[in-house]
């Protein structure tokens, strides 16, 4: 709901502050006041046009406030939290739920608008508000003037909405599989392109037959082939050492020597059985210089001159390195290399399992949408005729009694850019439109060519009142809705207007104190002159104010004690026992 409304230099509006209430809030004033800047205000905040000449005279700018309520609004503020544009306030915050829209104007007739302080497109308003503040005017947006929301209005009354969401679901399905379709075709040829390309890269590894650890064994075989001379040099006069044999430099090898040692030791432990821990010590030393040494001569004995195996290995070596070169500087940066290759192949060559697959997918998505749009159009026939009986009910109740409304299920204009085969758009396989005919004898017609604005008003009360079962918490605004009606009937649309304010916020703009009298709040719209500037005022009423008011609209300017007590009675009858009353 909305609790505040600003206004600055709009118009004739120097500087205005309404704060609105839950239920019905009216606003009343002489004809020519300013309540219809009220009514703009409100156009402007949910991205109406901006008039070049709306800024108020001699001022650079001027611009439109609100402060809404949103706790009741969960889906609303999931889409400010899509968009980035929920504030967010300390938990035990007192602004939690509270939403600031701010339009700005230039008198050079540029326009800007802002969410909670950031800038965003005048069309987010709209997206964000379409269906939660609609306005019922012949001169502003009206919800019944568009026939895209005809069908929504159709299915919130007959309950249809969870399967309208299923038919835009399969719709959007389908589309999907028609994209990604699309999308494989048309990239036929590359995929051919891209498959030999992958097929010899991927055939140029496999060739190769690179095995795991292959290259670190390769180069060290290579090293020993190609160093067998010094390997034989050096290792022989190392096992000379180890054995003491000729050549060596040594009298004795170091095993020998480590076994004299051993018997010195075994000799002193004798007389010293602390030595034990070294003789075991030296024990295991000189086995192990022993096994050294014939495992070096193990060694050497398979170290020899190999030219033909060693041009082999180079070879191989050469296969490898130019696998290096050209897919990754290891083993395992080839083997991914590789992987890929075979995946992303694999992935292509699979373009054509894809296709067939899409086209059996969507013969059966084909089939799912036509028949919950088959499901969606039995039951908005059904709908349209229980709506079209009781807004008609309405609106005999609204002093229109040769009143006719029909729901047409029209062809939808959408149809040839729907998906090929496809019997059914995203909103159902027709377009719902209301018809509308005000007098007798005449066939309903599309409201927008046959409706006033007083008419509008009230085939949308009386629309709002059949739509009981639609979610509450919006705000909806009433203009000229007493058009051409008094008495009796002015007295009923009050009523309704109540009524309906019992689920939503309801602002409505009259002439008629029989209106003004059921309102939870009332507003007095009134214009005077100041310094030789005309200036309009917003001022609410309470108490005596508010039955001087009703008493004005009642019996005109010249108010006299009877009028008084016929605005109290009038008072008293709409809202009994109400405090301002007593």
């Amino acid at each position: 709901m909305i609790e505040t409304l600003r206004i600055e230099n709009v118009a004739i509006v120097e500087e205005a502050e309404l704060e609105f209430g839950p239920g019905l809030n009216v606003l009343t004033g002489e004809t020519g006041a300013g309540k219809s800047i009220v009514l703009g205000a409100l156009s402007l905040l949910v991205g109406g046009r901006a008039a070049r000449d709306s800024v108020r005279e001699g001022a650079e700018q001027g611009g439109v406030e609100a402060l809404f309520r949103t706790d009741s609004l969960p889906e609303l503020e999931a889409e400010l939290d899509a968009r980035d544009l929920l504030p967010a306030p300390a938990p035990d915050s007192s602004d939690a739920h509270e939403l600031v829209i701010r339009r700005s104007l230039t008198a050079q007739g540029r326009s800007r608008a802002r969410i909670g302080g950031r800038v965003v497109p005048v069309s987010t308003l709209g997206e964000l508000l379409t269906g939660r503040v609609e306005i019922s005017s012949q001169h502003s947006s009206q919800a019944l003037l568009r026939p895209e929301s005809h069908g929504r209005y159709l299915d919130a009354a007959g309950g249809l909405l969870e399967q309208r969401a299923t038919v835009r679901a399969r719709f959007e399905s389908l589309q999907a599989l028609d994209a990604e379709g699309a999308n494989l075709r048309g990239q036929a040829e590359e995929r051919i392109r891209q498959q030999d390309f992958l097929a010899y890269q991927l055939a140029e590894i496999e060739e190769v037959g690179l095995a795991p650890g292959e290259l670190e064994a390769l180069e060290r075989e290579h090293g020993r082939l190609a160093h067998a001379e010094s390997l034989g040099s050096d290792g022989g006069r190392a096992l000379a050492c180890l054995r003491g044999e000729d050549g060596a430099g040594v009298a004795n090898g170091a095993g020998d020597a480590a076994g004299q040692a051993l018997r010195c030791l075994e000799s002193m432990a004798s007389h010293d059985s602390g030595l034990a821990p070294l003789i075991e010590r030296l024990r295991a030393a000189e086995a192990e210089v022993r096994d050294l040494a014939a495992d070096l001569e193990r060694y050497l004995d398979g170290v020899e001159g190999d030219p033909a195996r060693l041009a082999a290995i180079e070879d191989r070596i050469g296969q490898v390195e130019r696998l290096r070169r050209k897919y990754g500087a290891s083993e395992a940066e080839i083997f991914a290399r590789r992987d890929a290759l075979a995946e992303e192949l694999s992935g292509i060559e699979g373009a054509d399992v894809r296709l067939e697959e899409i086209d059996k997918e969507r013969d059966r998505a084909l089939a799912a949408l036509a028949a919950g749009a088959k499901k969606l159009t039995a039951g908005r026939k059904k709908a349209g005729r229980k709506l079209a009986r009781e807004v008609e009910e309405a609106l005999l109740g609204l002093a229109m009694p040769d009143a006719r409304f029909a729901v047409e299920l029209a062809e939808p204009i959408q149809a040839a850019h729907w998906p090929q085969g496809a019997t059914s758009g995203p909103s159902g396989a027709e377009a719902p439109e209301f018809r509308f005919s005000a007098n007798r004898g005449e066939a309903p017609r599309a409201l927008q060519k046959v409706a006033s604005g007083g008419e509008l008003s009230r085939v949308f009360l009386a629309l709002k009142g059949a739509l009981r079962q639609e979610g509450a918490n919006m705000v909806l605004v009433f203009d000229e809705v007493d058009a051409g009606i008094g008495g009796r009937a002015a007295e009923r649309v009050g009523r309704a207007l109540a009524e309906l304010a019992g689920r939503h916020q309801v602002l409505c703009i009259t002439h008629l104190p029989q209106i003004a009298v059921f309102a939870d709040r009332h507003f007095r719209v009134e214009k005077a002159t100041s310094r030789g500037r005309v200036r309009a005022g917003i001022v609410r009423l309470e108490g005596e104010g508010r039955v001087e008011e009703i008493a004005r609209m009642a019996g005109g300017e010249a108010i006299s004690d009877a009028t008084r007590a016929h605005a109290r009675e009038l008072l008293t009858s709409a809202r009994p026992g109400a405090p301002d009353l007593a």
